[in-house]
């Protein structure tokens, strides 16, 4: 505790002194492009302008992020660096109160090139573009303002806010179902949203005073009956993104209807903000009721993992399919969160970064052959590879990483997850066996759905009406290249992005140990 506190009054130290608002500036930045789109001047419907000013936007956002934390941040530290913190709404003691550590850096620079590969990918965006650019930059500055929040009202201002940007884009340029795949999206996220607002308001009023602060909620840590519902309100509410079995069935519905580059930011981006509030509310500020319900937490990773397998055989369409997948590999996650020991969440941490390069990619070179075939269901597909070799090379290198190729990030992912559950001192062995054992199913599933989804795509006799179709662009290529470069670079070196987190997750780890310690001296949990 001693420790904490100290840690509160250096960050409002460096908050006195901070030289200049690097974060601010990565979160506003595109928030005010967004605002001076519909004043471009040219003919509305001329696309070129607006993405042309988008893409700008967000590469010099990208930037100031490689730059921020490549200059301004050490990640030895567990944390919070560069903090911002200003009186903002005094009457409810709202603050805009920023900072970074370990499990929000790499997780900002992941969206920033996602969400700028999301509009180098929006090339034939024909209705509405300036309105289709503007919620993508809205969603560029939400997505930011979730991960660098440090006050709880703040934090949830931006998470409601990041679901409108994506209802409307699902809803105005998605496909035949677009409205009801955007009302079911809006409908279980919304709702999710008022468990987190009581949960976090709970847990604000449950002190001698009234704080929105992440940082001292987290030294609360309340416990009994009040902390299991706020542990459980967080749970449901962050699951729905997550997503979490049963909480789920919103995503293929989005992923099937949605375009291409909205898909990206989808599982790219919106996806890892459930797996980060998971780390950031339920394990940091509710220790005593994680570790109680962590064997339940990886019970449901297992469920996550196989049913989503399961059900991506169902798929005649390919996002759905791979939409499935993605319920599947977020399973990973839980598991890791679940093992609670530092390798663990390290596991999770890599596998949130990785299987956003991953499913980013995989959605991207779909929307690439869904230009040239006009169609998505696997059965009126075939012989693609002969006349899309390009293509084919990509799809099946980004298959490879989501079923976990050694060489390639997915498998540092996974490997490390599975490592975290047999080293985890809280588990029992026979609870890790079958654990690993049934993980391990998932394992042998994915490859199969994944191969097969290839060979019908790619192989077999070609379909007349594809069987003259152009291969990948120069642009095209250098948008594959950028996100599976780097699956491969934190393969074969995945020190480039456990550096980052590796001081936060260990030091939630000695948290979560410590109080271990205090619960079994207290017999509130067994040896």
């Amino acid at each position: 505790m001693d420790g904490t506190l100290a840690l509160l009054a250096t960050s409002a130290a460096t908050a006195e002194t901070a030289s200049f608002p690097w974060l601010s500036l990565i979160v506003l930045l595109p928030a005010a492009a967004a605002l001076l789109m519909p004043l471009l001047p040219g003919d509305p419907a001329d696309p070129r302008l607006p993405r042309q000013v988008a893409l700008g936007v967000l590469l010099v956002d990208m930037l100031l992020m490689l730059w921020t934390f490549s200059q301004h941040f050490d990640g030895s530290l567990s944390g919070l660096q560069l903090v911002e913190r200003v009186s903002w709404v005094p009457v409810i003691h709202l603050e805009w109160s920023l900072a970074a550590d370990g499990l929000s850096a790499p997780l900002v620079v992941l969206s920033g090139l996602v969400t700028f590969l999301a509009v180098a990918a929006s090339w034939s965006v024909e209705r509405k573009p300036r309105l289709y650019f503007a919620l993508l930059l809205v969603q560029a500055a939400a997505q930011a303002l979730v991960f660098l929040s440090q006050d709880f009202l703040l934090f949830f201002l931006a998470w409601e806010l990041e679901l409108v940007p994506v209802y409307l884009l699902i809803a105005i340029w998605g496909g035949n179902q677009r409205q009801y795949a955007a009302t079911k999206f809006i409908l279980y996220t919304a709702t999710a949203s008022l468990l987190i607002l009581v949960s976090g308001l709970a847990l604000a009023l449950s002190g001698d005073s009234f704080s929105l602060n992440l940082s001292e909620l987290a030294n609360r840590s309340p416990g009994g009956t009040f902390g299991l519902l706020c542990y459980l309100g967080f749970l449901i509410g962050f699951g729905v993104k997550l997503p979490m079995f049963p909480l789920h069935t919103w995503l293929p519905d989005a992923h099937g209807e949605a375009n291409a580059p909205v898909s990206m930011l989808l599982a790219g981006v919106l996806l890892k903000m459930g797996g980060y509030a998971l780390l950031r509310f339920n394990v940091q500020m509710l220790p005593e009721e994680h570790l109680r319900l962590a064997p339940a937490l990886m019970v449901l990773g297992i469920v996550n993992i196989i049913w989503g397998a399961l059900n991506a055989f169902a798929q005649d369409n390919v996002k759905r399919r791979i939409a499935c997948s993605s319920v599947s590999h977020m399973g990973f996650v839980l598991l890791g969160i679940g093992a609670v020991d530092a390798l663990g969440l390290s596991g999770a941490m890599l596998q949130m970064i990785s299987h956003g390069l991953i499913a980013a990619a995989m959605f991207f070179v779909t929307g690439v052959f869904y230009e040239r075939t006009k169609t998505l269901s696997i059965p009126n597909m075939g012989g693609l590879a002969k006349v899309l070799p390009i293509t084919f090379a990509f799809f099946l290198a980004s298959s490879l990483a989501s079923l976990a190729l050694p060489g390639m990030s997915g498998f540092v992912s996974e490997i490390t997850v599975f490592l975290g559950i047999t080293a985890s001192p809280y588990l029992t062995t026979s609870f890790q066996v079958v654990t690993i054992v049934l993980a391990a199913i998932g394992l042998v599933l994915t490859p199969i759905y994944l191969l097969s989804l290839c060979r019908r795509v790619f192989f077999g006799p070609r379909i007349p009406a594809l069987a003259q179709v152009g291969d990948m662009t120069p642009r095209e290529l250098v948008i594959g290249l950028s996100l599976l470069v780097p699956t491969l670079v934190i393969g074969f070196w995945p020190r480039v992005a456990i550096d980052f987190y590796q001081a936060s997750t260990n030091a939630l780890s000695g948290t979560l140990a410590s109080q271990t310690v205090a619960l079994i001296g207290a017999g509130l949990l067994s040896g």
